[in-house]
This record gives structure tokens, sequence and C-alpha cells, in this order.
């Protein structure tokens, strides 16, 4: 495989308070590579937006502390200046936020917002930029886009703003993409469409994607590769077919089992039991321990290591065989 667009080792998030430290992120360790789509995978609460807005260091700086290797295109995003992050966003990694309507400015036009951009980071003319405008918003398939370009925000649809923010994403041509989960707020049927245009512009821009969503169906739908995340730490993480055919932690198969599909009609449905761990008192052992049905006492003894299964899967769970330079091995031990 080409060589890694995004890697980040160890990476620990903290947020400390007068009376507190939140354990965000926990050693996370994941590679993006040009024109692939990651999707991380996992309940509110488990350190994926946090993963996500570290790689443009964009959480709040007076209560943050970031720990470990985070590089993105060959620039440590960990040592770099305020000047050098405002160089990195936009041309190098770019995002898309959840709620557009939080994120785009309501006293200027869309076309403004995309102009602004572009004139930010690139030498060329308000002229130029402006047709460059233009054909971001064809590209994103909004209709009528010259009319669309001299609209504010409110006087566009959820869909409608969503390809806007997209198109701003797109203007300095990133070459990775941040998305934070941009379809929660949508329509199942404006959800297909957004969807499908990213998963088409990532391929035909030849960008790197970083997809996070608590949505099984979204992330089968766009990714490449799943990192299912608890309690700020990676439980599992490998090809989308494999993941979602079989998954070998007890927490993804949970996830799994709650996800509504059409099957299920008529059925009950499978819940977790409990709930998310305080971040703010991490167990010793095992996060999700309290809520699996397969605990047993090492699991509460210490955090379980990333163990490899088949194909290069992870899991982090003690009972996953671990495979780890056995060629021969032919099975994986399923952990649920």
């Amino acid at each position: 495989m080409s060589e890694s667009l995004a890697t980040a080792r160890d990476l620990t998030v903290r947020f400390r308070t007068h009376d507190s430290t939140i354990h965000a992120v926990n050693g996370v360790d994941f590679d993006v590579h040009p024109r692939e789509v990651l999707c991380i995978l996992g309940e509110s609460g488990s350190g994926k937006s946090v993963t996500l807005r570290s790689l443009m260091r964009l959480n709040p700086p007076a209560i943050t502390q970031m720990l470990g290797t985070l590089r993105v295109d060959g620039h440590d995003i960990m040592t770099a200046s305020e000047q050098a992050l405002e160089e990195i966003r936009g041309p190098v990694v770019a995002m898309i936020p959840q709620e557009p309507m939080t994120s785009l400015d309501p006293v200027f036009t869309i076309g403004q917002q995309i102009t602004e951009a572009i004139l930010r980071h690139e030498r060329v003319r308000r002229r130029e930029a402006s047709r460059r405008a233009l054909e971001l918003l064809d590209l994103v398939q909004i209709p009528s886009a010259a009319r669309r370009l001299a609209s504010y925000p409110h006087e566009l649809s959820g869909g409608l703003r969503q390809r806007a923010m997209i198109a701003i994403a797109l203007a300095c041509r990133p070459k990775l993409l941040l998305a934070d989960e941009p379809t929660t707020a949508l329509d199942a049927t404006v959800q297909i469409q957004i969807l499908l245009l990213l998963r088409n512009l990532q391929q035909e821009l030849g960008m790197g994607m970083i997809f996070v969503t608590h949505d099984l169906g979204v992330a089968g739908e766009i990714a490449d590769r799943i990192a299912v995340m608890y309690a700020g730490r990676i439980v599992e993480e490998g090809p989308v077919d494999a993941v979602m055919g079989s998954p070998l932690h007890p927490y993804s198969c949970g996830l799994l089992g709650a996800t509504v599909h059409e099957g299920l009609r008529g059925t009950m449905l499978t819940t977790i039991p409990g709930a998310p761990p305080d971040l703010r008192k991490l167990p010793e052992g095992c996060a999700f321990a309290p809520r699996c049905t397969y605990t047993e006492p090492r699991c509460l003894e210490a955090v379980p290591e990333l163990r490899t299964g088949m194909e290069g899967r992870v899991a982090r769970c003690v009972r996953l065989v671990d495979h780890r330079g056995d060629a021969s091995s032919s099975t994986t031990t399923r952990a649920a």
C-alpha cells in the first residue's frame, strides 16, 4: 500500500477542568492512505470527534493536553506553530462539520464564504476565486449554482447547506478530508445523496478521508476500513466487509445487533446494557467489561492489548486468538 497520508501513534487527548481531567482519547493508533476512507464508529462520547479535531488541532488549547505522534502529509501536527497550522488547514486537511447551520456565517453569502477560503490560501484574483466557487457548487451538485452563490445560509435547505459546507471544505483541494457525522441531521433520502456525493468526490479527487459516525448503515456505505472506538480507545479495526460481516470485539457485535434494518420487522431489538464509562475515571481493565456478556476476571485486571487476527484485523479483547506472525493460521476465534 502507498505511504500513509495521516498517521497517529499513541494519540492521547485530555481535557483539564478546574476539578477533573477528562480522558477523551487514550492511546489511539491509525493510518489513512491516499484514496482510502477510514470510518471511525462508536457511541456518542467515545472520542471520535475529539480524534478528528486533533488532526487539525482544533480542540480548545487552554484546556487540552495532547500527547503522542500525529502527522498529516508529512507535517507534525503536535509541534506545528499556529502560523504553520493556518497553512495546513485547507490545502492539506479540511473538515466538514456536523451541523452546517452553526458553522456557516449567517451574514455572508455562500459565494462569499467559498471565495474567502480560496483567497486565503491561493494567490488568485477575486474574479478567479468567484469562478472557482461556481465550479465547486456545480461539483457538489447544487442546482441553479449561479443563483445559490448569492444565497445566505438560512435561505438553503439542510441538504443544500451541507453541500455548501462540502464545497467550502474542497475549496483548497485538500489531500485529507475529515467528515464529522455530516449526515446526522438529514433525512434518509438526502443522507444517501450526500454519502454517494462524498464517496464519488473522494474517488474523483483522489483524497484520503476520515468519516466519523455512530450509524453502521452509513459506515457500510462509505468506508474502506472501520475503526470501532469505545471510551477513547480503538477496540477493533479492519476492512469494512470483515468488521460488518464477522466482528471480533463484543462491543462491535453489540452495535451490529442493535442496528435496525428491514429484516428485523416484528422482532425485538437487541440492546447493549448499561452506559459508557465516565471518562473522568476509567476502570483499570477493559472499559467495556461492565456491559459485556463475556466478562471474565482477567478482563478487569488491565486494559487488553490490541491482538492481531486474520487478514491484519485487530481487536482489543482477551478472547481473541492472536495470529500475529503466524502465517499458517487459518482461523480466528470470534470474541462473541
